[in-house]
């Protein structure tokens, strides 16, 4: 063996050696979970089903609590309904942190009221609450616009007489038209090219950052940033949503009445004008575009989604379509909109809402969280900015609280007198302080939308019901269904 075969093997060793005593120690007492490798961490324990399916069998393993090192990061998971609520709510301040997902980082960075952090963060969803409150509940209720988005929804699907359609951008119009009036100031046209537009960017955003490969960017983000891939195309499509709102904001700047705010955009103008002189304000033009994009997506693609998945589920499920008729039928009947008090009158609509969204599981790892300084739990030491996935899939699929987990079944929120049922393992829109900031708006579109739906409608599908696939077409961040036909009948 040549001198410098043998130098060459020193360095090598000596390279390994040096990953290996250089690879983080975490400070602190982390929770148990399998031995990382240097560079890649927990590669080899990871599932090709994705992070959920990974994170499951390691579960198995380690209980409750556990950490992963996606990467070099040691992540800390908490599996199942106990050991979430007693993180996000029991020790709420010091589990509000904001986590990072790798794929939209380079546009969200550390702004708006979703991904922000500290004070900034605490602001700006003072803020975007108040606001949102003011313009949903003011001068016309959001019940009002949600009404009048289902009328023109219903007049949509008669004009289909029944053909097979796909319902996917016609639920994205009616919640992204509801967000829209409320930041925006206007609703937009069905028709309106530029709205499709960024309805599209929304819609293969979402399934782009629920992909297999945004996971693995996940994993190695330092190293894949510099490659060509799926994370490119999500910033690319995000990029171009912001050129619009910062369009928007420019119109809304010329326009602005003082005396007479239109909309979240024109609320936010002022308070940046009244703030200007204050050196730590966080009212500036990137925290707004960032807000308005957070609200934009989340307020369309979260609803949209679960009314998708709810009608898919209708489909395979008539019996239970037919049921929710019957309870409509009875309590509004079929010559006026269903209101909100209604909903009191309707337990068994209410407990198929609450099971579609149990059951669709929309964002099954939740969106990131990291301890805001050193945290004791049950027992570990979690160093000040450890990243926390509550894994919101293991409550909404808990055994404890769900008789049949896996199977979709409305008597999960039903007692034995037929009345609605809460459960504590019910968190859809997450807990805590960072929970869902549209929570209240998503609950009454659900609702008014679903049964404004049923009520003027029949379903019916071109495939037989036992066919009808429920496997999410994506699942990763979010899961997102299989596109699918449907028939609106006019009853």
């Amino acid at each position: 063996m040549g001198p410098s075969v043998l130098l060459l093997l020193a360095l090598l060793v000596g390279f390994v050696l040096l990953l290996v005593r250089g690879y983080p120690k975490a400070r602190g007492h982390l929770p148990p979970g399998p031995r990382p490798l240097p560079l890649l961490g927990n590669l080899l324990q990871m599932d090709r089903g994705g992070f959920l399916n990974s994170f499951k069998r390691i579960r198995e393993k380690y209980g409750a609590v556990f950490t992963v090192h996606l990467g070099t990061r040691p992540v800390v998971m908490l599996y199942g309904t106990e050991a979430i609520r007693e993180a996000l709510v029991d020790q709420a301040e010091a589990f509000s942190g904001r986590g990072t997902i790798a794929v939209v980082e380079p546009i969200f960075r550390d702004y708006g009221v979703i991904f922000s952090n500290g004070e900034r963060w605490k602001v700006l969803r003072r803020f975007s609450l108040a606001t949102m409150r003011d313009f949903g509940m003011g001068k016309r209720s959001v019940e009002e616009r949600i009404q009048e988005e289902a009328r023109c929804l219903v007049e949509e699907f008669r004009k289909s007489q029944g053909a097979p359609l796909d319902p996917t951008f016609l639920f994205q119009c009616i919640t992204a038209n509801i967000i829209c009036s409320i930041v925006f100031g206007e609703r937009f046209d069905y028709k309106d090219r530029q709205f499709l537009r960024l309805l599209y960017l929304f819609y293969q955003s979402f399934s782009l950052i629920s992909s297999f490969s945004s996971q693995v960017f996940e994993l190695f983000s330092g190293f894949l940033k510099y490659f060509p891939g799926t994370h490119r195309q999500i910033s690319r499509n995000l990029q171009e949503i912001l050129d619009y709102i910062g369009q928007s904001v420019e119109k809304h700047q010329a326009t602005l009445d003082p005396s007479n705010p239109r909309d979240f955009i024109d609320t936010y103008l002022l308070r940046m004008e009244k703030e200007k002189s204050n050196q730590h304000m966080e009212f500036d033009h990137q925290n707004l575009l960032i807000s308005v994009l957070s609200l934009f997506f989340a307020g369309t693609e979260t609803s949209s989604t679960t009314l998708r998945y709810g009608f898919l589920l209708m489909l395979k499920y008539p019996h239970v379509a037919e049921k929710v008729q019957k309870e409509i039928d009875q309590v509004i009947g079929s010559h006026r909109l269903p209101t909100l008090e209604d909903r009191t009158k309707m337990p068994y609509t209410d407990a198929v809402i609450y099971e579609i969204q149990r059951f669709s599981d929309l964002v099954p790892i939740g969106v990131p969280h990291k301890v805001t300084k050193d945290t004791l739990f049950r027992g570990y030491l979690l160093p000040k900015n450890t990243e926390v996935y509550p894994i919101l899939s293991s409550a909404l699929h808990d055994p404890q609280y769900f008789e049949q987990p896996d199977t979709f079944n409305p008597d999960h929120f039903l007692d034995a007198n037929g009345a609605l049922k809460k459960s504590e393992a019910f968190m859809p829109f997450s807990l805590g302080k960072r929970i869902c900031l549209g929570e209240g708006i998503a609950r009454n579109e659900l609702f008014l939308f679903f049964t404004a739906i049923l009520q003027n409608f029949s379903l019916s599908s071109p495939m037989a019901a036992k066919d009808i696939d429920l496997t999410p077409k994506e699942s990763g961040f979010g899961k997102v269904p299989q596109t699918y036909q449907i028939c609106f009948l006019a009853r």
